[in-house]
């Protein structure tokens, strides 16, 4: 159902079916098609207050109907991850779509949340089938294992899975240690069994020094 057309253009071939993406992002499609607006950030009433809470508005669009769409955003790598019943957490900007069949939701994630100024909350998509995450770059995917734990700047953080604990650190941010001063004010760090998806490029955060 998801394939790529190079690395920055998602094709989704539907017979009938449906497919959730980033509201605005397709770029084509053939054959016919319905639309839909969903609100994101969420289902129900958790989603609702999880909005109010953060200011996030992750507007999605469902996409119904016979042929292909072609699904793009300011030209963002773009990353095919596979669910076989696990779950995969994701920053909502770097969301581009999913299988209608897979379930989102929103997990709390405490201090890194508040220290990108995305919110509190990450993006969860669980069951079977595919999600497209996009990144500035081309994606890194870092396994982390019980002998190797895994630390990653906040600003490059896109996506994990797996059996994995997080936990924040504070204090001497990458660039404060590169001498390059402001920078992250919080590091991940990632222990258990999983892997973690990282991009080669920063985006803004307004934690500053602590």
């Amino acid at each position: 159902m998801f394939r790529l057309q190079g690395s920055k253009v998602l094709a989704v071939d539907m017979t009938g079916d449906a497919v959730k993406a980033k509201n605005g992002s397709m770029v084509a499609y053939d054959g016919q098609m319905a639309f839909k607006k969903l609100s994101g950030g969420g289902e129900g009433i958790r989603g609702m207050v999880t909005r109010r809470i953060t200011g996030e508005q992750m507007t999605l669009m469902e996409v119904k109907g016979h042929g292909t769409c072609w699904f793009a955003d300011r030209a963002s790598e773009i990353n095919l991850v596979g669910l076989q019943g696990d779950k995969l957490y994701v920053e909502s900007s770097n969301l581009l779509a999913t299988d209608a069949g897979l379930r989102t939701g929103t997990s709390f994630t405490g201090m890194r949340g508040a220290s990108q100024g995305n919110g509190l909350f990450t993006t969860t998509i669980e069951g079977h089938g595919q999600a497209a995450i996009m990144s500035d770059g081309p994606a890194v995917v870092l396994r982390v294992s019980g002998q190797y734990p895994l630390t990653v700047d906040p600003g490059a953080y896109i996506a994990h899975q797996g059996n994995l604990r997080q936990s924040f650190q504070s204090g001497v941010t990458f660039r404060t240690f590169m001498g390059e001063g402001g920078g992250e004010a919080f590091q991940i760090r990632f222990e258990g069994d999983g892997v973690v998806y990282v991009q080669p490029s920063e985006r803004n955060t307004i934690a500053g020094e602590v």
